[in-house]
Formats: C-alpha cells, structure tokens, sequence
C-alpha cells in the first residue's frame, strides 16, 4: 500500500461543513457570517508523549482530543482538522483502529477531516484544528481581574497517577487503574462547556501542563494574581473517593503533585466575576460538567497556593515543559 492509498483508505471521506474537503492542495473553510477561525495545532510523538504500546483506537481518540480542548478553552465551536501522520512502516491493523478512534471522536463533534499529510518515520501525530467563535466573543487568558473568582471543570490528577503506574509499573487496584487510565488515554474535550461559558467567563485555559503552570499562564497574560485553596483541589481527583494518600499507595506531597502539576487533565481552567457565580452553575448544567470553585483572583501578581490552615505552600509547582 502506498501513501496515497493508505489516505484514500483510511482517512478520506466526504465533507458536509467543509467547502472542499480531501483531495486538492487546500482544503477551503467558510466560517459563518460575523464568525472568527479558531486554530490550533498539537503534536504527539512516540515516547514523549505516549507510549510505544498504547492501544491506537485510544491514541486516535487522544490526538484529535487535545486539540478540540484548545477549541473548548477558547469557547470555538469546532469545524474541520488536519492530520499530518509519520509512520515507521504501514500496519493496516494499527491504521484501522487509530482511525476509527480518531474519527469517532470527530463525528462526535461535527468535526471534519480535510487534508494532511503521511510520511514514513518515528511515529510522530500533528493536528492543526480549526473552530468558529462569534467575532468579540472568544474565552481568552487575558481577561482575567482582581475579584474574580477560579474554577476547574471535572477531575484532576487521575491521568497522572495513571502514567506513574505505568511507566513505574507500580501495583494500582484495578478500581483505581481502570478510570485513571482512560483518564489518560481518552480524555473529554469540554467543548460544550466553553460554548456555554462565553459571555460568563471572563478567561480561561485547558489544563494539558498541569494546573498550576497552566493557570500561570492567564496571571502572566492578565496581569495578576491568584489564590488557591490546595484543600479543595486535592478533593478534585476522582480517586479521592479512595484516599490515596491516606491508604499509602501514594503519598500527600505526591497527590498534591499530580493536582496542581500533573498534566494531561485537558479540563478547563477559568475565571468569573463573584456575581457570575449562578450563571457558571448553569453553564456547568447545560454541559453536564461539574466545575469547582477553587480559588480567587488577586491585584499582587503571583500564584500564591494555601493549605487547609490557610497557610501559604513553599513549594512550587511548574508546567511540564517538553525539552526537560
């Protein structure tokens, strides 16, 4: 089989959303009147981002996820994506099963597959997404100001103690192993709870780095700081349900860490104004996505995290940076 059969076969199919879908030298989008393009691209490579064994029905659905949790961040509505796929050799197994999951999760969300590219070597996935937001009416990381108040949407810190068992091999209860896994594997693009944020939210950012750095990143851009509650967030991994550090199958500081420096969460960090407080609970129910109220925004810039004594943390927690 050669590229352009491997393409016809596995990644061809008609466009309804798309003016001109696969085939030509461009794919051409149409945004509705009055609509502005979103665009992101994100790139997963074999052992830096997963592992050379994983299952590629799950690898598909992560591929294209982390790229529709930038279009949730900033409230998009998704439209189209493009795949660039190197290869070391053609499995047609291993094809079928990377496009079933990477397509099921594009069918979900009315997002069609336009172009690309294939190559062979180090397998190596580059999506670039594309997304349509009213014009003014983006979630960006500036806007955050002083009073507003900091919520996470979902869990946080299963998709790391999932990767820590695997990669350590460490012995996790199936209970516990099972759910933190497709954390890791196939996480939830919150896309309709950034639709439902915009006008509500007044910042946001989806949580890939982990949330502390993440987090970081609207301070930087809106000029301030914040407060957060540790107490809370640690409440925020659903394993908590089993008190892993209590039972000692992790320890506190290590459960801290996945919360705040995880990665891999792909939920949404944002911030409201105090008296958005009822209208972010109806967006969370609109989404069906629960959303935690973890912390407030300060003038004095700087990320300031406290204890449940109200103490401030020494420690500090960064974003996962690909070249360490």
């Amino acid at each position: 089989m050669g590229e352009f059969d491997l393409i016809a076969r596995y990644f061809t199919r008609p466009t309804t959303r798309a003016v001109l879908g696969v085939g030509d030298d461009c794919a051409l989008l149409q945004p509705a009147a009055d609509m502005q393009l979103a665009i992101s691209t994100d790139m997963l490579v074999e052992g830096r981002h997963f592992f050379a064994d994983v299952n590629p029905f799950t690898l598909g659905h992560k591929a294209l996820a982390v790229n529709l949790s930038d279009l949730a961040a900033c409230g998009a509505k998704p439209m189209a994506f493009t795949l660039a796929l190197a290869l070391p050799r053609i499995d047609e197994d291993w094809l079928a099963a990377f496009s079933s999951g990477l397509l099921a999760l594009a069918d979900a969300h009315g997002c069609e597959l336009v172009g690309g590219d294939t190559t062979q070597g180090p397998l190596t996935i580059c999506i670039t997404v594309f997304g349509e937001v009213p014009a003014g009416q983006a979630l960006l990381r500036s806007g955050a100001q002083a009073g507003d108040e900091v919520y996470v949407s979902g869990t946080l810190g299963d998709a790391r103690l999932a990767l820590d068992a695997l990669r350590n091999h460490t012995a996790l209860p199936a209970e516990l192993l099972a759910p933190a896994r497709a954390r890791l594997e196939q996480p939830t693009p919150r896309i309709t709870l950034g639709l439902a944020l915009r006008g509500v939210a007044t910042s946001a950012i989806d949580i890939s780095d982990g949330l502390a750095g993440d987090l970081g990143h609207i301070l930087q851009a809106s000029g301030v700081g914040a407060r957060i509650d540790t107490a809370i967030a640690m409440n925020l991994m659903a394993s908590c349900a089993h008190p892993l550090w209590a039972t000692g199958i992790v320890s506190f500081e290590d459960q801290l860490d996945y919360v705040l420096a995880g990665g891999d969460d792909y939920e949404l960090a944002f911030t409201a104004p105090a008296s958005a407080r009822q209208a972010v609970q109806a967006a969370a129910q609109q989404a069906q996505t629960p959303v935690t109220r973890i912390g407030c925004i300060e003038k004095t810039p700087g990320l300031r995290l406290i204890d449940a004594q109200g103490r401030l943390l020494k420690r500090r927690y960064a974003s996962f940076d690909h070249f360490i």
